[in-house]
């Protein structure tokens, strides 16, 4: 869309905002601030959102007066994409500009919807309205949702897909799969993110640094084949794990031989990855209570509370993995807050 627009004579491009992972899906690094700079292609100025601000200034915003936002999200409540979004519709309604969100294809389906709402203590930029771990809406959908049900008020367009239904994956349309970054190389890691990246909230790899990253997950400590054997047991609908061994060029355990997991997804549509995430971290959690750790250092800025926490929207996920709940009654224990979201989400959907 940047360089389309940058190319018609007919729109003025003053600017360029940058989500995590920059205008270009470039960007490797995981929070990590990264800075304003010139975009070398254009020589427009390209203002970071994930940097000491995540919502435009009125500086910022001075020679613009329309938001174009053209941003392929993931499909997953912990994901940042949506919420740069949801934050330059606050600075549109704050200075008096126009939002344009061209939609995009959830890739991974807009029928299903799973996992616990995020309660409103526990938001943040991963977690930045109480959503479920997995919408099952596309980004023009929550655009409408932010607008009006959390009161945005901006003034709000959103340019509707034409072709796409909501039983569809993302392969099924047609439309090529471009990188929203480096870490979400293809549909298959897409499939099993709003699985793994529960590992973000723990002291284990989420599999970056490797050639499948939310695919591959370890740590040096772990038995691969005892943790594969446990997740197995659960007879997770449409999942296999095959115990693995990966050796992260970057990031946790860069250089170290790390024992783990491969997840397998054998049917999509049977697959649940919210509660098999949720297994994941509790059977490490209770097979190696020696030397299992939540996140250590902060995550997403969001300085001295729990990285678990944050990830999960919640608290007592975490709690309830300390204190040996069984996987049924975790999951139970979201049916509530996922009915009344679900009744809520009728209204914005647009297909």
């Amino acid at each position: 869309m940047a360089d389309a627009f940058d190319a018609n004579d007919a729109i003025n491009v003053t600017a360029y905002f940058g989500p995590q992972h920059g205008i270009r899906g470039d960007v490797q690094y995981n929070m990590i601030e990264t800075p304003h700079v010139r975009d070398t292609r254009t020589g427009k100025m390209i203002y970071s959102l994930y940097s000491e601000t995540r919502i435009p200034t009125e500086e910022m915003c001075d020679e613009i007066d329309t938001f174009v936002v053209d941003l392929q999200d993931v499909g997953c409540r912990i994901y940042t994409y949506t919420y740069t979004m949801a934050n330059c519709m606050i600075a549109a309604a704050k200075y008096g500009k126009k939002v344009v969100v061209c939609d995009r294809p959830n890739p991974i389906n807009g029928v299903a919807v799973e996992g616990n709402v995020t309660e409103t203590e526990f938001t943040s930029f991963v977690g930045q309205f109480e959503l479920p771990t997995r919408p099952g809406m596309t980004i023009g959908e929550m655009a409408k949702m932010f607008n009006e049900h959390w009161n945005i008020g901006c003034d709000l367009e959103v340019i509707e897909m034409t072709g796409w239904n909501r039983e569809m994956w993302f392969e099924e349309t047609g439309l090529p799969w471009i990188l929203p970054s480096p870490n979400i190389p293809t549909i298959d890691t897409c499939v099993v993110f709003p699985a793994t990246v529960y590992l973000e909230g723990t002291e284990l790899s989420e599999g970056r640094g490797t050639t499948k990253p939310f695919e591959l997950n370890g740590t040096p400590y772990i038995d691969g084949k005892a943790w594969a054997e446990a997740l197995n047991a659960f007879n997770f609908p449409g999942v296999k794990f095959r115990h693995a061994y990966f050796e992260p060029w970057f990031s946790e355990f860069a250089g170290e031989t790390c024992g783990g997991v491969q997840i397998h997804v054998t049917d999509r549509e049977a697959f649940t990855p919210v509660i098999v995430g949720v297994a994941m971290v509790k059977t490490a959690y209770d097979m190696y209570p020696d030397h299992f750790q939540w996140r250590q250092n902060d995550y997403e800025y969001e300085f001295g509370r729990n990285p678990m926490d944050i990830v999960c929207g919640t608290d007592k996920i975490r709690k309830q993995i300390e204190s040996s709940v069984s996987l049924n009654e975790i999951e139970t224990d979201w049916s509530n807050g996922l009915s009344e979201f679900k009744e809520m989400r009728k209204s914005f959907l647009i297909y």
